[in-house]
């Protein structure tokens, strides 16, 4: 079963003009405990006892500067975290780690959370320690906590960073493997997409003006959208930095900005049947659907079994589809392509080109003596 958690914060800032830094920021992070909390199911199948599955986690990666002139994407792949961490880390084995951090307004933003992504989940935070005498689900609400903390945490530093312009930001998306969970984190329009038995499944919404909820909140907040633009400015509604947009110099005392930090948490527990999953930043989501995602990397798979080539080819296939974007793709192996044995689901309409000699002999006997018929008469 996958719970999603849906959290919309309402962010407090105070502005003061007049001072040597940037901002004084005041986050309210109390609120997030009065927000509502869904849940949705993906579906597996009931037969399958996930407890049972432990995932043989491998990777690749593949970025591209597509048709830009600048590269603003970065991104973040740690197969084995508990090596990487040592005795940092206590969590459930094995234990992965992926991320992806689309810039805008230049790559700064982008390369801060590159850098510092993992200190601000994993060292400076207080990430929750596992026992195998925890109760799972208790021990994940805590994890998640620590995730969304972290996210408006490293928010807040960007804020205070000067080598990151004011005018730069990046969305964010993450993944982190806790022996058979998946959770995703999602601040932007990065995107996650699981391959279920070769049907995709989406683990992640794109935070764009276009998609209603995030439409109805950034109204409450006091935003506009403008020909698809946040406040006429931004192609998305949640991001990290963005400073000036959030805070901007000349706005006194405090504000509520209808762009937010707060991810989207979702949680799966995986399965035999979960065989891989992509991460990618907007320039693939741009040209292609998560299934066309899906069907490219899996056909690879099944053909050379290198998710590194995997990678490399849905971005390739992005950029023959003309995609005007930074490309980054990472491409998460749960269980050999061995056991991809379900072929892909197809949806196809089905009709007759041809007809077979015998029905043509037939038809012809069955002229030949209508026409006869008529002679006679």
């Amino acid at each position: 079963m996958v719970a999603e958690t849906e959290v919309i914060h309402h962010v407090q800032f105070t502005c003061v003009a007049d001072m040597a830094a940037d901002a004084v920021v005041a986050v309210d992070l109390a609120a997030a405990a009065q927000l509502e909390r869904r849940s949705t199911d993906v579906g597996s199948d009931p037969s399958i006892n996930p407890v049972e599955f432990v995932p043989s986690i491998r990777s690749g990666s593949y970025a591209d500067i597509g048709r830009r002139r600048y590269m603003e994407d970065e991104h973040i792949r740690i197969d084995d975290l508990a090596s990487h961490l040592g005795s940092l880390l206590t969590c459930p084995s094995p234990t992965a780690f992926y991320g992806v951090f689309d810039g805008h307004g230049g790559a700064d933003a982008a390369v801060y959370m590159k850098r510092h992504a993992v200190r601000f989940l994993f060292e400076d935070g207080d990430f929750p320690k596992w026992s195998e005498s925890d109760d799972d689900e208790m021990y994940m609400e805590s994890v998640e906590s620590s995730v969304r903390r972290a996210f408006l945490q490293a928010d807040l530093a960007l804020s205070d960073e000067a080598s990151v312009s004011r005018s730069s930001g990046t969305t964010a998306l993450t993944a982190l493997v806790l022996g058979s969970v998946l959770l995703v984190a999602n601040a932007g329009d990065c995107r996650a997409v699981l391959s279920r038995k070769g049907t995709a499944i989406e683990l992640s919404h794109d935070h764009r003006p276009a998609h209603t909820p995030e439409r109805e909140r950034v109204m409450q907040c006091g935003g506009f959208i403008d020909d698809g633009y946040l406040n006429g400015v931004l192609s998305v509604t949640r991001a990290l930095g963005d400073w000036d947009l959030k805070c901007p110099d000349e706005t006194p005392g405090p504000t509520l900005s209808p762009l937010i930090a707060e991810p989207e948490l979702k949680q799966a527990t995986l399965t035999p049947e979960d065989e891989f999953m992509i991460i990618g930043c907007d320039g693939i989501w741009d040209v292609l659907s998560s299934q066309q995602a899906v069907s490219i990397v899996r056909r690879g798979l099944r053909r050379h079994d290198d998710p590194d080539k995997s990678a490399r080819d849905l971005a390739m296939e992005a950029l023959r589809l003309n995609t005007c974007d930074n490309l980054t793709v990472i491409v998460v192996c749960f269980s050999s392509s061995e056991s991809f044995s379900t072929p892909e689901p197809v949806s196809r309409l089905r009709c007759c080109k041809s007809i077979s000699v015998d029905a043509l002999c037939k038809l012809k006997s069955w002229l030949d003596r209508d026409s006869d018929g008529d002679v006679d008469n």
